[in-house]
């Protein structure tokens, strides 16, 4: 069903593309057809594979940021106790911005998860996908241009004066990951920067959203590894762990990049990349 050097191969691609804005998704569905390689993308292992790779990714998530994480936890707590959000308490109002944000994704992947994954086994849908990506990040920075952005001193700070429906926007425009070759990290991104958002910032809210989403996914996903069905659990744990290590790379990589640099460079590569899988493919 899957050899270890296509999960190795396949999981790296995963760690890298999952949290670079150009769909993980999209590659992993496209990289296995480009290929030539014998999987059936559409079977339930190559579901439960990507979910395993993908809550990889989450744990390497969760250990970048834990720092924070323990804040966002204690101030959620904080809300609870004093039954509103406290005024002035960053943390406090970030965690209720974050469950804000889940919502439309989390609903749409309850309610359509057989829906959207069969897509998993239409590679020509997936790189018209992957097209739509690239214009998605392109046009989210000439919507941002020539806007003043708000005054910031933290990245946190400025995340915290969105408003609750600026944050189901973006959560909802973060739905459009649920179609591969849609990349959530892009879609948030490109949200993030429409409501006035700088890269880092806008950048930061995506990572910080990805974490309890692919966590849900796994929780409904993973277990059916335990369950007899002869998924290939060497191979899939093989792509798992590569995945993780590409992903703390990634991570590192783009906290740093988005201080100072834009979307352009992954709108110009998703539309290429797409447009050559669809020529190849069709």
């Amino acid at each position: 069903m899957l050899t270890y050097i296509q999960a190795i191969l396949i999981g790296a691609l995963q760690g890298i593309t999952e949290l670079f804005p150009i769909s993980s998704l999209g590659h992993t569905v496209l990289l296995p057809q480009l290929l030539s390689w014998n999987i059936d993308q559409g079977a339930e292992f190559f579901v439960v594979f990507l979910v395993a790779t993908h809550f990889a990714t989450a744990l390497v998530l969760l250990a970048f940021f834990w720092n924070d994480w323990w804040k966002i936890i204690f101030g959620f707590f904080r809300t609870l106790r004093a039954r509103r959000i406290p005024a002035g308490d960053t943390y406090a109002r970030l965690s209720w911005l974050i469950i804000a944000a889940t919502i439309p994704a989390g609903l749409l992947g309850l309610l359509l998860d057989k829906e959207f994954e069969q897509l998993f086994a239409a590679p020509v849908v997936v790189a018209l996908f992957l097209i739509g990506n690239g214009f998605l990040l392109y046009g989210a920075e000439l919507l941002r241009r020539g806007r003043d952005l708000p005054a910031e001193t933290t990245a946190d700070e400025a995340i915290v004066q969105l408003s609750f429906k600026q944050a189901l926007g973006i959560g909802s425009m973060q739905a459009l990951a649920l179609l591969p070759g849609f990349s959530r990290t892009g879609a948030a991104l490109a949200g993030g920067l429409i409501f006035r958002l700088s890269h880092e910032s806008a950048a930061r809210f995506s990572f910080l959203l990805a974490t309890p989403l692919i966590f849900a996914a796994a929780a409904l996903k993973l277990p059916q590894l335990f369950h007899g069905n002869g998924f290939p659990v060497g191979e899939i744990l093989a792509g798992a762990l590569v995945s993780a290590a590409c992903a703390y790379i990634a991570i590192r990589y783009l906290t740093s990049y988005f201080k100072t640099n834009t979307l352009k460079p992954f709108a110009y590569y998703c539309m290429i990349a797409g447009a050559i899988a669809l020529v190849v493919l069709h």
